[in-house]
């Protein structure tokens, strides 16, 4: 991508005429080994979904603390913040279907074990902390290998398409998975949610060995070799539509998506609901997440530009709902919030990794996933504990406002590195804010 004039606005990728006469929004499933990897996932996102509701109620059940649904979610990310980068240089490194294999199945072996110490009646705090902590090591190696397979599954041609629908995926699992958790918590009990969630990726796992290895789009393997780590860096330092929207993602991941910590705490101590309701709410935001993703798949281009007016719009939505002051207004919203959240992270990730030589891909996504998701362990506690000293709508508030904030900063950044300037003026009796080249603002004026 270029960095030249007017290149925060630029398309990323232009759409491939391929693409488009390959059937549009669901393209990419038309490939074998992405269809399997496809519908393995959706069983498996679907158990994690459960997973994870339960486990947020379950933490806040035992101990009645905001703060302690926070520390479980940075236990969870802590690794991704330690140890992310050395994730992607594994996965650039070794086969991604061998270490997808064995990723996958330890997942469902967490997710078992959770799931036998709560049906016993033995679990406490921490062990949901230990188990959270043990999930997060084994992101590491999975998630830049995950990342990074969708292009040896589908090819540059289906990419953009293919991180869309993985997207859409994660969201559909998130409509069924919370509103099935909220009903065996109220039901049966937390630990069958846990042991379903185990068996869940029982799924992917065959997904992948059913897979055609020689359909798939190779990529030359990285050797063994010193300073794998440092060149990774090296390269992202040196391109500045890798940084900047990596930087944006960080601070919306750290300080935006909090949202286990402010949901259980608003619908426990503010609106004053169960875990059903709860589990509603997470179903709402799903919803307007599958919209944004769905969306995502239908666009042919990915443009900088609306990566920083989603991160911005999505903070002001932020602090909006948490100055609601009707449960079914704070529903509402999270609608939108869940489209808008979506639109951000779909348009960073296809941007990255458009973007990356496909040599250095895993280590490029193991630095964005570090970002995106290892700053959950400073941002989940902090925000936990604003959240438990000032209430939900100050913690809530608090996330939108940075968010809003680092928008902002960075499109400003962007403006100036692509040699453009904002420019505000009316157009058909409304305000209108636009990136313009400095050269055509110069000759207007």
């Amino acid at each position: 991508m270029s960095t030249g004039p007017g290149a925060d606005s630029a398309p990323v990728h232009k759409p491939d005429t391929h693409t488009r006469r390959g059937g549009g929004t669901f393209s990419s499933l038309g490939i074998r080994n992405y269809r399997l990897f496809f519908t393995g996932a959706i069983v498996s996102n679907t158990g994690t979904w459960m997973a994870r509701i339960t486990q947020d109620w379950l933490v806040l059940s035992l101990t009645g603390s905001a703060a302690a649904v926070g520390i479980t979610t940075a236990l969870q990310f802590l690794p991704m913040l330690l140890f992310g980068l050395y994730g992607g240089v594994i996965a650039d490194r070794y086969p991604k279907r061998q270490l997808l294999l064995v990723s996958q199945a330890a997942l469902g072996l967490c997710g078992v074990a959770l799931a036998v110490l709560t049906l016993s009646g033995h679990v406490q705090v921490w062990h949901v902390y230990l188990i959270a902590f043990l999930l997060g090591m084994v992101t590491v190696v999975d998630n830049p290998a995950r990342q990074s397979f969708v292009s040896e599954m589908v090819g540059p041609e289906q990419l953009r398409n293919a991180v869309s629908l993985n997207s859409a995926n994660f969201q559909s699992a998130r409509l069924v998975g919370p509103a099935v958790a909220g009903v065996l918590i109220a039901g049966v009990g937390s630990g069958w949610a846990f042991l379903l969630n185990g068996l869940s990726f029982a799924a992917p796992v065959v997904g992948l060995l059913l897979m055609r290895t020689g359909e798939l789009h190779k990529v030359e393997r990285v050797p063994r070799g010193k300073g794998q780590l440092r060149e990774g860096l090296r390269y992202v330092a040196g391109r500045p539509d890798l940084v900047w929207p990596i930087v944006l993602v960080g601070f919306i991941g750290t300080f935006g998506f909090n949202f286990p910590i402010w949901l259980t705490a608003f619908a426990d101590g503010v609106f004053h609901v169960g875990a059903g309701t709860y589990g509603f709410l997470n179903t709402l935001m799903a919803v307007g997440s599958l919209v944004g993703a769905l969306a995502a798949a239908r666009r042919g281009t990915t443009r900088l530009r609306m990566l920083v007016i989603a991160a911005g719009v999505f903070g002001v939505l932020e602090v909006v709902a948490a100055l609601s002051p009707a449960f079914w207004l704070f529903a509402l919203l999270l609608v939108p919030i869940g489209m808008i959240g979506l639109t951000v992270n779909v348009t960073a990730n296809s941007a990255v990794q458009m973007a990356t030589d496909p040599a250095m891909r895993g280590r490029v996504m193991s630095l964005y996933m570090m970002v995106f998701a290892g700053g959950t362990p400073i941002g989940a506690p902090l925000l936990g504990w604003v959240t438990d000293a000032y209430g939900a709508r100050v913690g809530f508030a608090t996330g939108g406002v940075i968010s809003l904030v680092a928008a902002v900063v960075v499109g400003l950044v962007l403006a100036r590195v692509g040699g453009l300037k904002v420019a505000v003026g009316w157009r058909r009796g409304h305000p209108q804010v636009r990136f313009v080249a400095r050269e055509r603002l110069t000759a207007a004026a």
